[in-house]
């Protein structure tokens, strides 16, 4: 079974087709590019299958689940996300908070029990806590996590946008 499947997409911006007829089959591990020049609907490809636009014909299939169509949210909860060619994280936390951040949409603990401090909200926040810290590990950036995000150089803060994507997806260690 292919871990992500596309077939015969399209997006259409009224007249304008970004995307015609395109299909990948991604297996689990494997690692692919997507090249072109400016304008040729790569971004587009991402934001379709990330949920950003409904295909306008097409399919995409992620775990053998049919995921097109869907909101942005409901595809980053079934664990596939992105990361933006310009960098977002949040500049007012620590290196490790922005991973933590990753991880909120796994919580079952509700907004009372995380302000409260409910025991499941503690028991939750220390599963983010030690996932993040191995994914920390994983990008190199261990020895950071108690830095601000902004105080780190451009290639460092990139790779912590990377690890901070990990954490949707159904395999991550994530409460």
């Amino acid at each position: 079974m292919a871990l992500l499947t596309v077939e015969h997409l399209t997006m259409k911006f009224g007249g304008l087709v970004a995307v015609n007829d395109f299909s990948l089959v991604l297996e689990k591990n494997e690692i692919v590019g997507l090249i072109g020049p400016n304008g040729a609907g790569k971004t587009t490809v991402f934001n379709m299958v990330a949920g950003y636009y409904t295909p306008t014909e097409g399919m995409i299939r992620f775990q053998d689940r049919s995921i097109g169509g869907k909101k942005a949210n409901e595809i980053t909860k079934s664990g596939i996300a992105r990361t933006f060619q310009n960098i977002r994280l949040f500049a007012e936390l620590s290196v490790i908070e922005n991973v933590m951040i990753g991880y909120h949409c796994r919580i079952r603990s509700s907004f009372l029990g995380a302000t409260l401090r409910f025991p499941l909200y503690r028991r939750e926040e220390k599963m983010m806590y030690e996932g993040a810290l191995k994914l920390l590990k994983e990008v190199g950036l261990e020895d950071v996590a108690r830095e601000m995000a902004t105080s780190l150089p451009y290639g460092k803060q990139r790779r912590l946008e990377i690890a901070r994507s990990p954490c949707h997806r159904p395999e991550a260690s994530a409460p």
